[in-house]
């Protein structure tokens, strides 16, 4: 499955700031009430929970559509990124198709910081390129708690943190997985005249 993900923006999605070069933004991949999956930017600062809002309850207030609107959102995964403008020769209204493999070396890509929240999905992230062929495991940290990756189209090196792939581990995830692999069928029941 694919997804169209915007690029960063341009203002904070919280306070409706500007972002300038350098400033710290914490983006998040989310799923909207309506169902719509979108990207939230704002300003590292802004992300502070308080009673009954902010990113962490998962309850985004949108400063452009005032205080009575509250949108309710899953969220997925969260990255942070030093914001750098876009040049003058890129394309504004470009956009990234969001893959398995982007998200992958979005949450996994040295600059960005590690999360308990995003570990899950890495790791299944890892698992699921490892069997398409697009990364290969090279070993591991001197720690042990970490395996090494290495994206073969780029030859970039990603470390993972080791984790048990169990039924515990995919039932933990099985929400963040709809983002990839889309929602779960709804399963049919036979009746007991198909059933014979």
């Amino acid at each position: 499955m694919e997804l169209t993900l915007h690029p960063i923006a341009t203002k904070c999605f919280v306070s409706g700031r500007d972002f300038h070069e350098d400033d710290r933004v914490a983006s998040y991949l989310v799923r909207e009430a309506s169902g719509e999956v979108t990207r939230r930017d704002l300003l590292e600062s802004e992300d502070q929970p308080s009673p009954g809002f902010g990113v962490a309850s998962g309850r985004f207030v949108s400063p452009a559509a005032g205080p009575e609107l509250v949108e309710r959102a899953f969220i997925y995964c969260r990255w942070v990124v030093a914001f750098k403008q876009r040049k003058a020769e890129e394309d504004p209204a470009r956009t990234l198709k969001l893959t398995a493999e982007n998200l992958f070396l979005t949450l996994a890509a040295p600059e960005a910081e590690p999360s308990a929240t995003n570990t899950p999905l890495l790791q299944f992230l890892a698992l699921l390129l490892e069997r398409k062929k697009l990364i290969k495991l090279r070993g591991h940290t001197e720690d042990g708690q970490r395996q090494i990756y290495e994206h073969m189209p780029t030859h970039q090196f990603y470390e993972v943190p080791v984790g048990d792939l169990n039924v515990e581990f995919f039932q933990k995830i099985q929400e963040h997985l709809g983002v990839l692999v889309g929602p779960p069928k709804p399963k049919t029941e036979t009746s007991p005249a198909a059933a014979q």
